[in-house]
């Protein structure tokens, strides 16, 4: 390990304060402990800067940072922790999740091994409904010419091998490589404003650096409710579009030209389950998977991409 790195963790979070106190703990318990872990949080979140105070008075919180933001979303919150983040070395991970004793050594370790990687994450060991999600997969973190996105972070598997996009619970940067780089403020959504480490990565590629994704580096990762549109597993009409609208978005900029076309066709026609196009949401609807639902996803769909289109265009 090079003692010259110092790493600096970002915590954001938002009104869930057990979760909170339990990724703490497992950042205290780290083999390798960070330099500092800054958590990002609301000024009006009473609970949570109640529980900050309490673990600021603790013998051994040295690293603690508090900084504060008064804009709602993840987006506000990251590049606040960037802006306070001092090491050399910028690791995130999410209030609902608990890295494993020894993720931030083999982060760092990571970046040693690799001097060509500009960020390096890992796998999200998924706790859902009472159950683990399981699998195995080699295709993690890709963007396709056309624009369909893979993700599978939660399930990867095999040796450490470069991606196109990381997962904000488990990811970190080098400075040099984000230096000057803000995650995208022209997202969408109030809370988790879905994508946003999908654009930060394919910023930090766009720069030419590498980026690694290592299974064996591991946080358990308990998703929590939400404190906006966004419910997870409750369809909800603006969380559909902002999601929609950030994909088709961050396609619009970093897909080249024919890629650009082919997305168009490929997000209209096509599309995937969770975001379908007419094709699919026609196959969906016959399927018996709600006939009027996957039309009206479709339909968000199409608005998102004209929206997308036009943002990109200002």
């Amino acid at each position: 390990m090079n003692g010259a790195q110092r790493l600096s963790v970002i915590v954001p979070t938002y009104r869930r304060p057990a979760d909170l106190a339990r990724c703490l703990a497992a950042l205290e318990a780290q083999l390798r402990p960070a330099d500092e872990v800054i958590v990002v949080a609301r000024a009006d979140d009473a609970a949570t800067q109640a529980l900050l105070r309490e673990r600021l008075r603790r013998p051994g919180s040295d690293a603690l940072r508090v900084a504060l933001v008064g804009e709602p979303g993840v987006v506000a919150a990251y590049n606040r922790g960037l802006q306070a983040a001092g090491g050399e070395l910028i690791g995130f991970t999410d209030d609902d999740a608990a890295p494993h004793p020894d993720w931030t050594r083999r982060l760092v370790d990571g970046f040693e091994r690799h001097p060509e990687a500009g960020g390096i994450g890992g796998r999200d060991i998924v706790h859902e409904k009472g159950t683990v999600l399981a699998g195995a997969m080699r295709r993690v973190g890709l963007v396709r010419w056309y624009g369909r996105a893979i993700g599978n972070h939660h399930i990867g598997c095999g040796e450490p091998r470069p991606v196109h996009v990381l997962k904000g619970v488990n990811m970190a940067f080098r400075r040099t490589a984000v230096e000057g780089l803000r995650f995208d403020e022209r997202l969408r959504g109030t809370g988790a404003q879905v994508h946003c480490e999908m654009q930060f990565s394919l910023d930090v590629r766009q720069r030419a650096w590498e980026l690694i994704y290592d299974p064996s580096i591991l946080v358990e990762h308990y998703p929590a409710p939400r404190s906006d549109e966004d419910q997870r597993f409750i369809f909800n009409h603006a969380a559909f579009y902002n999601a929609s609208f950030n994909l088709r978005l961050i396609m619009r900029d970093h897909l080249s030209l024919p890629g650009r076309c082919a997305f168009v066709v490929y997000a209209t026609l096509i599309g995937t389950r969770a975001d379908p196009g007419l094709a699919r949401a026609l196959t969906l609807a016959i399927g018996g998977a709600g006939p009027a639902l996957a039309l009206r996803k479709w339909w968000i769909g199409i608005r998102a991409l004209r929206g997308a289109w036009q943002e990109a265009k200002r």
